[in-house]
């Protein structure tokens, strides 16, 4: 895998969150070689009601795109 959720997509959203922007992370855009590490990281990621951002999945935003 190329972008690793917990540590790549995790940090960069972090990052964009501190400096204000409102962040969505595409669940099957991002991987981790071992599967509870990835779902891990996007729950840290929409921990507290998204207190970081809000994960989704690209049939989900192929959809809102097409409306």
């Amino acid at each position: 895998m190329a972008v690793t959720t917990e540590v790549c997509v995790s940090t960069t959203v972090r990052e964009a969150n501190d400096r204000g922007y409102r962040c969505v992370v595409i669940s099957d855009g991002c991987a981790h070689y071992f599967p509870e590490v990835h779902e891990m990281g996007l729950k840290m990621i929409k921990a507290q009601g998204g207190i970081f951002g809000w994960v989704t999945d690209s049939p989900a935003v192929v959809e809102a795109l097409a409306v």
